[in-house]
């Protein structure tokens, strides 16, 4: 005689905020605790890596945006996290049944506890996943492909300014035989960069990963790679010499900020280094835009910036100030210049 199945319990808004609570505190104990509870009760381990542990690291960015939390807290409640989705693995061990995906972040993509929750999500589902980490360089990302022979690579990227590594590493992946889902929101809206990058398919989510990966995956042929007039923009001009520049970019940036922003004259040590980050990251998401062709990705990144600065107390003209001050020193870049006045005019 079998026992009867115990229904799946859901996971409460109390337990959520107690979760939260918890990883504020930075108690790793009491968070792996409290998620062996809510196995031993029978909420499955799919909806503690989704809607606790991943509904929560989205609170926790968002309290560090709203400059609620410092980034010491935030890394704190982030290494909790990762231990909990650990404490999730370590109670479920289900058997490989599907086949092999390796899952890597794309080189220069250090966030990486969203790809390791797929990867929970992807053994769950019956695979067997290689998972590589934070920051893979592509180059040893194909060595561990052409040792192991893997059905698939699953490729994390949540921010824009590592698509040009991510395009890469796609087209690396490519040249093995191995086909590849891209996933994070750094491919874009709806994965819209992509399948400009050459990428098969893209996930919007871990569960839709696991699902489009148990349903119509790997591909019985490898797609064609997008047409040459759809990549002709990919590495151009404009995007080479504002790689090639960055350091000096940031540099006469801040040799003209005090002149252009006299309220600089009385930053410390602290808000020049801060300062210096600022203009380092518009550079890059500038880069970022000029490499995809997609002006979205610097007008979203802008007005993400002026939303993080307002909190801290910086005005939007210090911001405004930066742009100009990079806008200045590529005159003669027409795709750069569009691309700064319109995110320009976004902050008016």
């Amino acid at each position: 005689m079998t026992a009867p199945t115990r229904p799946a319990t859901p996971i409460d808004p109390l337990t959520t905020e107690r979760y939260l609570g918890l990883v504020a505190d930075g108690d790793e104990l009491a968070a792996t605790r409290l998620i062996t509870e809510l196995l031993d009760h029978g909420v499955p381990a799919e909806r503690i890596i989704v809607d606790l542990i991943g509904a929560t690291q989205r609170r926790v960015g968002e309290l560090w945006a709203a400059n609620e939390w410092s980034v010491a807290r935030e890394h704190a409640a982030t290494a909790v996290s990762e231990r909990a989705v650990a404490t999730v693995a370590a109670r479920t061990s289900p058997y490989p049944s599907r086949g092999r995906i390796t899952l890597a972040c794309v080189d220069g993509e250090w966030h990486g506890l969203p790809a390791r929750m797929l990867a929970e999500l992807l053994r769950l589902g019956g695979w067997r996943v290689d998972f590589l980490g934070a920051s893979v360089p592509g180059r040893h990302l194909i060595t561990h492909l052409h040792q192991t022979g893997p059905d698939a690579v699953a490729l994390s990227c949540t921010i824009p300014t590592r698509l040009p590594r991510a395009h890469a590493a796609i087209a690396a992946c490519r040249a093995a035989g191995v086909p590849v889902i891209a996933g994070g929101r750094g491919f874009g809206p709806g994965g819209r960069y992509a399948a400009r990058l050459g990428a098969h398919a893209w996930a919007g989510s871990g569960e839709e990963a696991v699902a489009r990966l148990a349903t119509d995956w790997p591909p019985r042929h490898v797609i064609d790679l997008p047409t040459a007039e759809a990549q002709s923009h990919l590495g151009d001009e404009e995007y080479t010499h504002l790689l090639r520049c960055r350091p000096q970019l940031i540099t006469t940036a801040m040799e003209r900020l005090s002149a252009a922003y006299p309220t600089a004259h009385h930053y410390d040590a602290a808000q020049l280094e801060s300062t210096v980050e600022d203009i380092g990251h518009i550079v890059d998401f500038l880069a970022a835009a000029l490499y995809v062709g997609e002006q979205e990705i610097f007008t979203d990144f802008i007005e993400w910036t002026n939303g993080v600065l307002t909190s801290r107390g910086v005005p939007v003209t210090a911001l405004r100030t930066g742009l100009r001050l990079i806008r200045d020193q590529l005159i003669d870049f027409p795709a750069a210049i569009a691309m700064l006045d319109a995110a320009l005019v976004e902050l008016l």
